[in-house]
C-alpha cells in the first residue's frame, strides 16, 4: 500500500500576491495556507478562536496573518475582508475552506443545527465571495476563488444530508459566479475525497478502518492535505487563466461502487 506523501512542493509562484483561506488554522486549511506562503503569497486567515502563540501556519520564514472572525455573519465578514484589502493593498485569492458537520440523524435533528450546517457550508462562502469581489474588481490581474467541497455533494450523504446539500449548492455556486463575474474573477471548486489530516478525532472510526478504507481507493491510500493544497494552487496562479466554473476531484479515483461488492459476494450463487 502507498502511505506516503511526496515532500516536494509545486514550483508555481504567486509573488506579490494576497490570499484569505477561511478555516486556515488547521487541518486542510493549515496545509493551503502553508502551500500559498511558501509560493510567495500573503496569506490572511481567520477564526472564531485564535490560535496559541506561534500555531499560525508559517513558510519560507513567515507566517499568515490572524483575525478574528464568524464567518457566518455577514457583518463580520465584511469587516474581515475590507481590513485585509486595507493592510495588504489587495486581495487576489480567495479559498473557501471552512466547513464542515459532525453526524447527525436528519429526522430527528433540530432545524437550528440544519440552519447552522447550511450558514457555515454555503452561506459562508456566498458572504465571503461577495466581499472580496469588490476588492478583486480593482485588480490588473483576474482574481481567484476556489471553493472546497466534498465528495459529500456528488453522492448520497448518509448522516450528513444536509452537509451534502450544502456543498452541493456550492458547486451550483461555483458555476454561477464564474459566469456571472468572469472573466474579471475566475471561481472553481475542488470536491475533496477521503482525506486524513492525522487529527486525533479518527474521523474514520479506527486505525483499521482507515487502513481498509485506503486499500480500497486506486490510489491505494488515503489523500493527504498537501493533495487538495496543490490543487488550489495551481486553481489560483496563471497556469489555470482559462479555467473558470469548473469542478476539480481530488479523491484519489473515487470510492468504490458498493454493487461491486456484492456482485463478487455472490457470484456463483
Amino acid at each position: 500500500m502507498i502511505t506516503a506523501f511526496p515532500e516536494t512542493r509545486p514550483s508555481i509562484r504567486l509573488d506579490g500576491r494576497v490570499a484569505i483561506v477561511t478555516g486556515g488554522t488547521r487541518g486542510i486549511g493549515a496545509e493551503i495556507t502553508r502551500t500559498l506562503l511558501a509560493a510567495g503569497c500573503e496569506v490572511a486567515v481567520c477564526g472564531r478562536t485564535e490560535p496559541p502563540p506561534g500555531a499560525l501556519p508559517a513558510a519560507e520564514g513567515r507566517s499568515a496573518a490572524f483575525w478574528p472572525c464568524d464567518v457566518r455573519r455577514a457583518d463580520a465578514v465584511t469587516g474581515f475582508v475590507d481590513a485585509v484589502g486595507r493592510r495588504f493593498g489587495r486581495i487576489d485569492v480567495l479559498v473557501n475552506n471552512a466547513g464542515g458537520s459532525p453526524p447527525a440523524d436528519a429526522a430527528t435533528v433540530s432545524p437550528r443545527f440544519h440552519e447552522s450546517i447550511v450558514a457555515l457550508n454555503l452561506i459562508a462562502p456566498i458572504h465571503m465571495s461577495q466581499a472580496v469581489a469588490g476588492w478583486m474588481f480593482r485588480n490588473d490581474d483576474p482574481g481567484a476563488i476556489v471553493n472546497i467541497a466534498s465528495v459529500s455533494a456528488t453522492r448520497p450523504s448518509p448522516g450528513t444530508a444536509v452537509y451534502g446539500a450544502a456543498k452541493a449548492g456550492l458547486l451550483g455556486l461555483t458555476r454561477s459566479l464564474a459566469a456571472e463575474w468572469g472573466p474579471r474573477i475566475r471561481v472553481n471548486a475542488i470536491v475533496v475525497g477521503l482525506v486524513d489530516t492525522g487529527s486525533d478525532r479518527a474521523p474514520y472510526g479506527s486505525d483499521a478502518a482507515r487502513d481498509a478504507i485506503a486499500a480500497s481507493l486506486p490510489a491505494r491510500r488515503m489523500g493527504h492535505p498537501r493533495d487538495v493544497a496543490a490543487g488550489v494552487l495551481y486553481l489560483a496562479s496563471p497556469m489555470a487563466a482559462y479555467v473558470s466554473g469548473s469542478v476539480m476531484e481530488i479523491h484519489g479515483g473515487g470510492e468504490r461502487p458498493v454493487f461491486l461488492d456484492l456482485v463478487e459476494r455472490h457470484a456463483g450463487a
